[in-house]
């Protein structure tokens, strides 16, 4: 119970790239302002993810997971979209120019 309790209070804040990648592909959920430029998330599991003012720019998210996901202003601008699963995100304001999203169903 205390690994929650650090958890909660841990300053994210000043995470790196890799912090947060190794982070989410660890199957955690509060991913609320990442900074994930140009991670590598090919095929994450990220349904229900809060991935709310998150930067995902230039990211890989290739057959990535994100079923219900928030994404609202999110920065997905440049990403790797291709074959991404959307259904029931919220995309509300994020931000798409130069995205690929072949097959993306968007």
């Amino acid at each position: 119970m205390s690994e929650n309790k650090e958890d909660q209070n841990e300053d994210r804040s000043k995470w790196t790239v890799q912090q947060w990648t190794d982070y989410a592909k660890a199957g955690n959920k509060d991913l609320e302002g990442a900074n994930l430029e140009g991670a590598d998330l090919e095929g994450a599991y990220l349904k229900d993810a809060n991935l709310k003012d998150a930067n995902l720019k230039g990211a890989d998210l290739m057959d990535a997971n994100l079923e219900n996901a928030n994404l609202r202003d999110a920065n997905l601008r440049d990403a790797n979209l291709n074959y991404a699963n959307f259904k029931g995100a919220d995309l509300e304001g994020a931000k798409f120019e130069g995205a690929y999203l072949y097959g993306s169903g968007l």
